[in-house]
């Protein structure tokens, strides 16, 4: 049957984009399009926000993602990957807002039943965009599962976690201090803000004691929440200080009266060791405040103005933070409470959605309360329920679950899942459930009112892996196959944002760790080591680069630098390996179809193999052990290393070469060509995880195949191929080809030119290798005639160039001979030789290394050393004979 044959170049774009469509057509990326798998493996999308775009970080994260999900569909597992998109409440929000600002309207003008319309609109477009880019990677989720944190099914999920959690008392309503956001007016998580070292002042302010008798000199870096303290307060161990406790200051420009306390919170080595206490506007002032039985003063709105206070002079009310700051300072100096005003650099923070500075503000709001839930995260972690790869994680996952605080997860927003708690107008009571009520259980009146706020992006995200399979319903189909999940693939960037929060929701509410594995990798990262932003304009478009490069040389470069969660230096040149690689497979697949005419349907004639096809098919063996075992444990790296190195170097380089000798016989065609059919078949399955697209392509080519796409063919698994071990004989083949291929290449010997060449190696078995396979050498190399012998002459042809190969060289006979070129090229070996030596000398003299490495490691090195010693003497003998 003749095969059909493929473009003479390829072109990525007219491939990937009709095998994408191919796949969706035919429906492969669901789990019951192989209705006879039984092993569940699935595994969630981290879901993108609909407000982002595809980034590196996306495109590395799928690709993985992909590649374990084409593996195990391919090895018969019945397999799922979840997709879907994160609702992204303050960043959605903000953005709509921006574009109302531009028309000159606000949410209010709207109202919230309006504006959440105006909303939906925009979010639903952006996820169908965000969708599309995906596509782009080539990456198969079942899109008919695919699900968006505010659909219906997750917002009653949300509505039953956030029930449930209340009924166990693991979720609160209280007023704390809380990292508030001015711009964003809203609460935020203390993950989400960024802390950056800034420079300011630290100013000295003079709070008189109220008795006249002298003042307390107190130290702030932020003077203008001086209106909202409730007193000053010293350490009770502090001698300049012992005798002003249960006194009582003036408050400067206030004129109100705050007591001096003692508490072992002050630092007396910061400032002068004399502390404000601003509770409202202050985590630990607050805390310090509640000891004490101090009652918070609000001076700041939800937008950081100073309101209109008793306690704030008019001036300052109405002022924004910097500007009331300014006033305030103004205003201490002119009345003389201002004693000094030093440099301080100091850490401040930032919210991670605007980078607008926070503000410390005490508010009532709803908290998740965290220790109980990481109390039996923990326990699942100790019992092996779930484990990070690389481990080194684990210390830094516990180490966070062992000192968590508890978790405000209420946004003064509009957009998101709003918390079902309602509120009676007549006796304030308050009801948390699943359906709105009509009527107040505790008073009967039906004035009730829905909590405005609605619950952090997190809290939704957090219940993915289980909201997504169809909890809260446990005989739901998807959550009794596929939950929990298999593993977790993410970067360490949100193993507090997300990953913890998944394995605290999933335990809380089903019992269960949400996956069993959670593989982190590192982030994308400039060739210079820096973080990609937009800021610094050293981002890399993944979309550009497939337009450019194709997708499945994106998909390869990443996999070929992912190694133990280290980040990954990326440029553009990053991807010319990828794009270099798909021409590779390409060209010698192209090849092999082209030379598959008359192939018949029969098995391999095991009994009837040359050297070089035992030795592919022995190498095809061990290459699919090594990514199997690679890819069995996260080793993607490794997986395309054994993968370039198979098809670039033993099949394209040598196999497929020799095979055009192999091919012209008549005795050796018909087998030739269905190894290089099996070959060909079996390599493109061990790459279709990583390079989808074009080994799909390829492979409908293909004749004699079975099934409907190589994506749901059989992965190649070393106990059903028909050579379970390799030859190790064409090996050192190999090297003394490249030895005097390199000998003649450097003396300007053409490639077709015969020359005499004489193997001279004292060691047996690579001179039957040699003697074993003339054939093969005398393809390769023009090496007429080709004798081999044990002795290392000490006198060599006329016009005779050497290389060293082991223990002995190659000596190679010309008609003439350059002889200073021939000196210099030898120099050049030489050196290389030397630097060898000494790099060995070097370890051999390290105690370290003769003590601790294998003795066979040892035994090793120094017969590598005194093998290289050999070759620089006949070197150096061979120098001085060109000399005289």
């Amino acid at each position: 049957m003749m095969s059909d044959l493929l473009e003479k170049t390829y072109s990525p774009k007219a491939v990937e984009d009709r095998i994408y469509g191919f796949w969706e057509r035919e429906e492969l990326f669901r789990p019951e399009a192989n209705p006879a798998a039984e092993t569940p493996f699935s595994i969630v999308i981290p879901p993108p926000n609909v407000t982002g775009v595809l980034h590196m970080g996306h495109a590395l994260d799928n690709t993985l993602q992909d590649i374990l999900i084409r593996w195990h569909r391919m090895r018969g597992d019945k397999t799922l990957w979840m997709p879907g998109t994160d609702h992204a409440g303050i960043a959605t929000q903000n953005v709509v807002e921006r574009q109302l600002r531009e028309k000159g309207l606000t949410k209010f003008d709207l109202g919230r039943e309006a504006f959440l319309k105006e909303v939906w609109d925009w979010a639903m477009a952006r996820k169908g965009d965000i969708v599309s880019q995906f596509k782009r990677l080539g990456i198969s989720p079942d899109w008919h599962r695919e699900r968006f944190t505010l659909d219906k099914g997750l917002s009653k999920s949300v509505r039953k976690a956030f029930v449930t959690l209340y009924e166990q008392g693991l979720i609160y309503r209280g007023t704390y201090i809380v990292n508030w956001c001015p711009r964003c007016t809203s609460a935020i998580s203390d993950i989400e803000t960024d802390y950056v070292e800034q420079e300011s002042f630290l100013w000295e302010i003079s709070y008189p004691l109220k008795d006249g008798h002298g003042a307390m000199v107190v130290a702030t870096t932020r003077p203008e929440t001086m209106f909202g303290d409730v007193a000053v307060a010293v350490n009770p161990d502090d001698p300049r200080y012992k005798s002003f406790i249960g006194k009582t200051v003036i408050l400067p420009l206030a004129n109100v009266e705050i007591p001096v306390i003692a508490d072992n919170y002050v630092d007396t080595n910061f400032g002068t060791g004399a502390l404000k206490i601003t509770p409202a506007h202050d985590a630990n002032d607050f805390e310090v405040a509640g000891r004490h039985k101090l009652e918070p003063v609000w001076i700041m709105d939800e937008k950081g103005i100073l309101k209109a206070d008793a306690r704030i002079p008019e001036v300052i009310q109405g002022l924004d933070r910097e500007a009331a700051r300014k006033k305030t300072e103004a205003m201490l100096e002119e009345h003389g409470f201002l004693v000094k005003k030093t440099p301080h650099t100091h850490s401040v923070g930032h919210c991670q959605r605007c980078a607008t500075t926070i503000e410390p503000l005490l508010s009532k709001q709803w908290f998740v309360r965290s220790k109980p839930l990481a109390e039996k995260a923990l326990k699942s972690l100790d019992a092996g329920e779930i484990q990070f790869l690389p481990e080194r994680w684990t210390k830094i996952y516990r180490d966070w679950m062992e000192n968590i605080r508890d978790w405000c997860i209420s946004r003064q927003l509009w957009w998101g899942h709003q918390i079902p708690a309602w509120y009676c107008h007549d006796c304030d009571e308050m009801i948390v459930a699943m359906e709105a009520p009509t009527n107040c259980p505790k008073c009967g009146s039906g004035k009730l009112v829905q909590e405005t706020d609605v619950l952090d992006t997190w809290f939704s995200s957090g219940l993915w892996p289980f909201s997504t399979m169809g909890w809260p319903d446990l005989n739901a189909s998807d959550f009794k196959t596929f939950y929990p999940t298999s593993v977790l693939v993410t970067g360490f960037d949100i193993i507090f944002f997300w990953v913890a929060r998944m394995t605290m929701l999933g335990l809380a509410l089903t019992d269960k760790s949400p996956f069993q594995r959670v593989y982190i990798h590192g982030l994308i990262r400039d060739e210079k080591g820096q973080k990609m932003s937009k800021s610094k304009g050293n981002t890399i478009d993944p979309v550009e680069i497939i337009d450019e490069y194709g997708c499945d040389a994106l998909r390869f470069s990443l996999t070929s630098l992912v190694t133990g969660g280290q980040d990954i230096k990326l440029s553009k040149d990053s991807f010319d390996q990828g794009k270099l690689f798909a021409n590779k497979l390409w060209n010698a697949s192209r090849f092999v179809l082209m030379n598959l005419e008359g192939v018949d349907d029969q098995p391999i004639d095991i009994e009837n193999l040359s050297a070089m096809d035992k030795w592919v098919l022995g190498e095809l063996h061990s290459v699919v052990i090594g990514i199997n075992e690679s890819l069995e444990n996260y080793r993607f790296s490794d997986a395309a290393e054994h993968l370039y190195q198979f098809i670039w170097n033993t099949f394209c380089d040598w196999y497929v070469e020799y095979s055009k000798k192999q091919l012209r016989d008549e005795i050796t065609k018909a087998n030739t060509q269905r190894i290089l059919l099996f070959v060909l078949d079996q390599t493109l399955r061990l790459f279709h995880p990583v390079m989808p697209h074009i080994t799909e392509e390829i492979w409908q080519k293909l004749p004699h195949r079975t099934g409907k796409a190589i994506m749901i063919s059989q992965y190649p698994q070393a106990s059903s191929l028909p050579i379970q071990e390799t030859s190790k004989d064409i090996p050192e083949v190999i090297k003394a080809i490249r030895v005097m291929r390199e000998t003649r290449q450097s003396s300007g010997v053409p490639h077709s030119q015969e020359t005499p060449v004489d193997v001279q190696n004292p060691d047996d078995m690579v001179r039957q290798a040699l003697d074993a396979n003339i054939a093969v050498i005398q393809h390769f190399v023009k090496a007429i005639p080709l004798t081999s012998t044990s002795v290392i002459s000490l006198s060599l042809p006329p016009n005779s160039v050497t290389g060293p190969l082991g223990k002995g060289r190659v000596v190679v006979t010309l008609e003439s001979i350059d002889q200073e070129a021939e000196i210099s090229r030898l120099q050049k070996i030489r050196d290389r030789l030397q630097k060898e030596y000494d790099d060995l000398a070097a370890r051999l003299q390290n105690p370290g290394f003769i003590d601790k490495a294998p003795a066979n490691v040892v035994a090793n090195s120094r017969e590598l050393q005194a093998g290289v010693r050999k070759q620089i003497e006949m070197i150096d003998a061979r120098l001085s004979a060109l000399a005289r």
